[in-house]
């Protein structure tokens, strides 16, 4: 495998896990909702570190695009 293969399914992996995460949320948004405070400062499980992970994955998603065609950030 490449190094720009291997930085395109490591992309792929993140983008999947992303997704999970947000039909992970959504089907928790709409079988009971989220109220302000849950989003925020919830200890419950996917709640509490939801916005951190997501936006990790997400910066990193966009190193790697940028890493896959060359670019700088």
């Amino acid at each position: 495998m490449s190094d720009v293969e291997a930085l395109k399914s490591e992309k792929d992996k993140l983008i999947a896990e992303m997704l999970e995460l947000q039909k992970k949320f959504i089907d928790r948004e709409h079988n009971g909702g989220i109220s302000g405070k849950d989003y925020w400062a919830s200890d419950e499980e996917l709640l509490k570190d939801y916005r951190k992970v997501y936006m990790e994955k997400a910066m990193r998603v966009v190193e790697l695009s940028h890493q896959i065609v060359g670019s700088e950030p």
